[in-house]
């Protein structure tokens, strides 16, 4: 969407992503990544951590069950998304109060320090409607390499 600020975040899940489902059916999953800063002070020699940060991510529908499915606490990741800034007035002191928080768009394992095996989730509906099967001169339908030229 025009005017969003886009975000790409790199952390670790501070716990396992909260699936539910709101009224409509819809699946959301919440999720917080912690990340932190390191720098290499010269004078000690050391690696020394700065402050973390830690965000609060949000997802809907498909991405928010297969965060659900396939991350767990502490697992690197990367997101990417829109920065949204919520703004509430406290309850018990009447004072303003606004927090910053992430609309995820993409995320995934980071492969820095580990390994991943992806594997794809077979769709029955493509998100126009149809089945994959019912449209017309997919060129995509099969793994077949085009034919010489």
């Amino acid at each position: 969407m025009a005017n969003e600020t886009p975000i790409n975040l790199v952390g670790n899940l501070t716990g396992d992503p909260e699936l539910r489902f709101l009224d409509s059916g819809t699946a959301m999953v919440k999720f917080t990544v912690a990340s932190t800063p390191r720098t290499f002070d010269r004078q000690s020699g050391e690696w020394k951590d700065g402050e973390a940060l830690f965000m609060s991510c949000t997802a809907f529908r498909d991405l928010a069950e297969h965060i659900a499915e396939s991350l767990t606490k502490g697992t690197r990741v990367i997101v990417i998304g829109r920065l949204r800034q919520s703004r509430w007035e406290d309850k018990e002191t009447g004072q303003k109060r606004s927090g910053f928080s992430v609309d995820v768009d993409e995320v995934g394992p980071s492969l820095r320090f580990a390994q991943a095996k992806v594997s794809r989730i077979t769709r029955n509906k493509g998100g126009d409607g149809f089945t994959p099967s019912d449209v017309p001169d997919d060129a995509w339908a099969s793994a077949a390499p085009a034919p010489a030229a």
